[in-house]
């Protein structure tokens, strides 16, 4: 991916605090923002909906009580939500949290809610009703998988960057190659990102890679004790759709297909560990794209504090100069596809 035009420091600074699920984003975000006098914004496509709080690994009360988090339980299950949405929200939010003198901290795993957010969006056009709902009925009868053939087929490039699970991306794709006969990944690229509205901090979050894979399987286990099979059922019980966005997310789609498909409890937790893996490769494979992040080994035990050079850093950069990121420097890790 190209970018015509980077940042410039003339531009409202933001920390932005990314890096595959589970690698303690959170953990560093709330002690920045409690040291920096800051207010989190969340980056996450999932977070941003109520009632889904054990899968999604949300913020406690205790983290939301010591610093305001923002963008989080926003949403009913059932709303329309995109990339959109959420960069015009986000930039709101930013603009108020500047505006009583806080600094604003953008923490999550959702790249391109990043990358748009800071660096300008692309208004792709809208595609049709008619279009629209030709591929929600394609979704219902084949599934995410027989839309990401269709993918596959007209945009390749963008194919290679969507999670197999998200339908609204996919269909987003297919729509806009047929409403404008062009691959949205091309117009994109033509965009270039020529707009920037913010002058970034982007810290990318990273472990070893047996380290990550143990911090998801622990988390997932942690969930499970938490009540995640007992939650998944309660939304069913309410009347929430289980093909409702939030809830093909990792670990509540495979609590559906054992809830649905008689697929054995041990199994389902298997497969969602599984896919999370390939999820944390994926989001490691999309922010190595993304301009100017410095990767660092998460320097912040989960009830640790940020150690001196880093606190220093931040509050450099917030007050108008470059931080030299020594603690920083690390090559990011060659996290490969599992063969199992």
């Amino acid at each position: 991916m190209e970018f015509d035009t980077l940042p410039t420091p003339d531009l409202p600074r933001v920390l932005v605090v990314g890096g595959p699920t589970a690698v303690g984003k959170s953990s560093f975000a709330l002690r920045a923002a409690e040291y920096l006098d800051g207010e989190i914004v969340g980056a996450d496509s999932v977070q941003i909906y109520k009632h889904v709080d054990i899968g999604t690994a949300k913020p406690d009360e205790e983290a939301r009580a010591r610093v305001p988090h923002h963008l989080i339980d926003e949403l009913d299950l059932d709303a329309d939500f995109d990339v959109a949405h959420y960069v015009h929200r986000a930039q709101d939010v930013i603009a108020d949290i500047r505006e009583r003198g806080k600094r604003p901290i953008v923490v999550g795993g959702t790249g391109l809610y990043i990358r748009l957010l800071v660096h300008g969006i692309f208004e792709a056009p809208e595609a049709s009703e008619a279009i629209r709902e030709k591929y929600l009925q394609i979704e219902q009868e084949e599934g995410t998988e027989g839309l990401y053939e269709r993918l596959e087929e007209v945009d390749p490039t963008l194919a290679r960057k969507v999670d197999l699970e998200d339908g609204v991306r996919i269909r987003r794709g297919l729509e806009v190659y047929e409403q404008t006969g062009n691959p949205l990944s091309q117009l994109q690229d033509e965009h270039k990102f020529s707009d920037p509205n913010y002058y970034p901090l982007k810290i990318g979050l990273i472990r070893p890679r047996q380290e990550l894979y143990d911090r998801i399987h622990r988390r997932f286990d942690q969930m499970m004790e938490e009540g995640l099979l007992g939650e998944y059922r309660a939304l069913i019980e309410r009347g929430y759709d289980r093909d409702l966005k939030p809830l093909q997310a990792l670990g509540y789609r495979q609590m559906g297909d054992h809830l649905f498909e008689d697929v054995p409890l041990e199994e389902a937790i298997r497969e969602a560990k599984k896919r999370t893996r390939n999820y944390a490769k994926q989001q490691i494979s999309w922010f190595r794209g993304e301009p100017n992040l410095q990767w660092a080994l998460a320097p912040v035990a989960d009830d640790g504090e940020l150690p001196e050079e880093v606190r220093d850093d931040l509050k450099t950069f917030f007050e108008g100069g470059e931080p030299d990121l020594e603690w920083a420097d690390v090559d990011s890790y060659d996290v490969t596809r599992d063969e199992e």
